[in-house]
């Protein structure tokens, strides 16, 4: 059992523990910014940034987070060149951000011939925790630092159509089996060996289960766990439903070249409906009424802090 005295000499990111980073809201540099077209995309930036500026003010009322300076930056991506942060949202047009910014850092000369594996496994990017402290802070206060977002029920159908819905090498043992275990009554062998063909109601059982079987996953994890919007002022909050006006305002903004626009494609299952709406509809008619209920208190505050309706 070591002291509070010991532990605060044994690292140096102790004293980061409960860190505060006030959210005080600063005017977009839009000197970069050419052509009259953005007014009305600019117009609604800087209605979410207040909005989400003021629900911050109300909602954290000072409060320290109990963690560390390097996790809350842990899904932060950094573009040196243009002075970028990125804060990875699963399923709310990460793949194409990361293109994006790899063709921004001169790592590839289109957004267009970049591969699903080399996006998230090729490790071209940097994230802001790999930075020491300094350069972490520096960052933080000098870089534009940008988020993107969906409605919450709309990131999780995708997320659970793109990793129970299709073969995954990963998804399936890991999640699948663990889920069908514990919430499937009379499961066969066969679903027990390769943990494939999971119910959408049971993954819902597994999201509000206190004593999941296994851990979350950033793909339905919430914003506001991911990227602590109340505790890292971000500069430009960007949404899936506006995605391309939007990221083609911010490449505007942080004077990305003419020719880069951001990505069209479907990154993966191209073949597949779009998750909208109505597709959430017949995934949440499977539910109850109280998992409904349930799994929208789960999301409530990234429901708040983005200004997005109940369904």
């Amino acid at each position: 059992q070591l002291s509070d005295q010991q532990k605060m000499s044994e690292s140096p990111l102790s004293r980061f523990r409960g860190v505060y980073l006030p959210p005080a809201l600063h005017p977009l540099n839009k000197s970069l910014v050419k052509g009259g077209q953005w007014e009305e995309v600019d117009s609604i930036q800087e209605k979410r940034r207040s909005f989400l500026h003021d629900f911050c003010e109300k909602y954290n009322n000072g409060k320290k987070l109990p963690t560390h300076l390097t996790h809350l930056v842990s899904r932060i991506y950094v573009e040196d060149r243009h002075k970028v942060l990125y804060c990875e949202v699963p399923k709310a047009g990460c793949s194409n951000w990361k293109r994006v910014l790899m063709v921004l850092n001169g790592l590839a000369a289109s957004a267009h011939n970049i591969s699903h594996d080399d996006v998230h496994y090729g490790k071209h990017l940097r994230k802001l925790d790999s930075y020491d402290l300094k350069g972490i802070y520096t960052r933080l206060n000098t870089y534009t630092k940008t988020i993107f977002v969906r409605d919450p029920m709309e990131r999780l159908v995708s997320a659970f159509r793109d990793k129970f819905e299709h073969p995954n090498s990963y998804y399936h043992p890991v999640f699948g089996k663990a889920i069908i275990k514990k919430y499937r009554h009379n499961a066969n062998e066969e679903a027990l060996k390769t943990g494939s063909g999971v119910k959408f109601r049971e993954f819902i059982q597994y999201l509000l289960d206190s004593h999941r079987p296994v851990g979350m996953d950033i793909h339905w994890e919430q914003v506001s766990k991911l990227c602590y919007p109340c505790l890292i002022n971000y500069d430009f909050i960007g949404k899936f439903e506006t995605l391309e006006e939007d990221a083609n305002y911010f490449l505007q903004l942080v004077g990305a070249p003419a020719e880069l626009k951001f990505p069209k494609f479907k990154d993966r299952h191209s073949s597949d409906e779009r998750t909208n709406a109505e597709v959430v509809r017949q995934y949440l008619k499977e539910l109850s009424k109280e998992e409904r209920q349930l799994t929208y208190d789960f999301y409530y505050l990234d429901y708040l802090m983005f200004n997005y309706t109940s369904p």
